[in-house]
């Protein structure tokens, strides 16, 4: 590498299955790029899709993204890398990805080398790890119980960069990997290249998000990296965005805590002397970000156990008389589901009432929260350990609340409108994080043993 060699990075789209428009991609492809890399999940929409071993996007979405991303770098022979595969990088979204890209492979005729790396942590280790004390709390919540892991359906770990370039230098043309360090796949490929450490992970943690570190912002959108021996350029290709110091420097915040440390594997990446420069044509140069090496290995434990099962009903309400009681009236809907269901053992259901226009968002957090509204609309939600037990909650609770009477009631036909009928409906079974901790290891690479086969080999 010479000290004006660079590389190119580009990143289709914020969530793999988001999508972005062909004509950005195909601009992108102009710039010759060095690596596609892209980011397939997050714990955002929570801890469902990881106690299910769901994906919380579409199927054919991601096929449509991974058919172009694929077919343009096998062509060019330029390497792909997907992180958090499926969504939550557990063995089945893991498997599900793969099964969409050997689908592809096989229409499309692809030839190359697949790297798969699962990043699922067994139960027995994670029992030994506290009590070895390797499993410690992330702050500010709790440190582990042994109910935690063997309650959880699926736990995994966040890779960082190292297992992906031990995959890279074993000969891998695609890598489809489990739960990552979000900007580790794009990191990898810079880093196995000799370029820093600090300036890739930082450029990293931009693309993550693809064109939403641009103005207008947008998920479903192109952006590229370009890393150089000093620091990174970043661009779209969509001339309706530009990146400004604003947009850039505002997401290197995004999901931080502190302003200026950037925990991850490894160590954390330091701040205080980073700089951001607007340049021609809608372009931000980042340079001064520096790494700084922990003394032990941590990589951060996710998992998710069952909780029980949920039914939801949603209506509305525009009587101002209803809607000036509101917090008596549900008070006293549940104090009525409370002694109608005393024989239910006590914890084993739960009824939760929000009213959206008033506080559904922020709950007791609202600061408009005395403001009366001319309408709200209010989501009762049951939950229980069977689901005729939610069924029967939501039921109860939804035709009490209907006929209920407070003083000064106007109305005697219903206090609600439904907008759908039925009016109550199954959700089915209910998820919490169970896990959220960090995980001390020996080295980065083995806890994520990866394998390689022929990108065209059916299963």
């Amino acid at each position: 590498m010479t000290a004006n060699a660079s590389i190119k990075v580009l990143s289709p789209t914020a969530i793999l299955g988001y999508g972005f428009p062909e004509k950005s991609f195909a601009a992108a492809m102009l710039l010759n790029p060095d690596v596609i890399a892209v980011d397939a999940g997050s714990s955002d929409p929570g801890p469902y899709y990881l106690g299910a071993g769901v994906s919380f996007t579409n199927r054919a979405a991601v096929k449509r993204d991974l058919r172009i991303m694929l077919t343009a770098a096998r062509e060019r022979n330029i390497p792909v890398l997907v992180g958090s595969a499926g969504g939550c990088g557990a063995r089945p979204h893991l498997d599900w990805t793969v099964d969409i890209v050997k689908e592809i492979a096989a229409e499309e005729q692809l030839s190359g080398r697949l790297a798969v790396i699962p990043a699922d942590v067994s139960k027995e280790l994670l029992v030994s790890s506290m009590a070895s004390g390797r499993l410690v709390a992330l702050p500010p919540g709790d440190p582990a119980s042994e109910d935690d892991v063997g309650s959880s359906t699926y736990v995994v770990a966040q890779m960082g960069e190292e297992p992906l370039i031990a995959a890279l230098q074993a000969g891998a043309d695609v890598i489809i990997a489990g739960r990552c360090y979000d900007p580790a796949v794009f990191a990898a490929v810079p880093i196995n290249c000799g370029f820093d450490r600090a300036l890739a992970l930082h450029m990293g943690k931009i693309l993550e998000c693809a064109a939403i570190a641009s103005t207008p912002g947008s998920g479903s959108d192109c952006m590229i990296g370009t890393l150089d021996a000093e620091g990174f350029v970043l661009e779209t290709v969509n001339p309706e965005r530009v990146c400004t110091i604003s947009s850039v420097a505002a997401h290197t915040l995004y999901e931080k805590s502190d302003p200026y440390r950037l925990p991850g594997p490894g160590g954390a990446l330091d701040l205080h002397q980073t700089k951001f420069e607007q340049l021609e044509n809608g372009r931000v140069r980042v340079t001064g970000t520096r790494f700084i090496p922990s003394d032990d290995y941590f990589v951060k434990v996710e998992g998710a156990r069952p909780l029980g099962f949920r039914t939801v009903s949603i209506a509305g309400a525009r009587g101002p008389d209803f809607i000036a009681k509101v917090d008596e009236i549900i008070a006293g809907v549940r104090a009525r589901v409370e002694d109608n269901f005393r024989q239910m053992p006590t914890g084993s259901w739960e009824l939760i009432f929000r009213t959206y226009g008033r506080d559904g968002v922020m709950g007791a957090l609202e600061p408009q929260r005395d403001l009366t509204p001319h309408e709200l609309g209010i989501v009762i939600e049951a939950i229980a350990k069977t689901q005729d037990d939610a069924d029967t909650i939501c039921s109860f609770a939804r035709s009490t609340m209907l006929h209920f009477g407070y003083p000064g009631r106007v109305s005697t036909a219903g206090n609600l409108a439904f907008p759908y009928s039925p009016s109550d409906f199954k959700a089915g079974q209910v998820y919490a994080f169970s896990l959220y901790h960090l995980l001390k290891v020996a080295d980065p690479v083995s806890p994520f043993p990866f394998q390689l086969v022929n990108l065209e080999d059916r299963a």
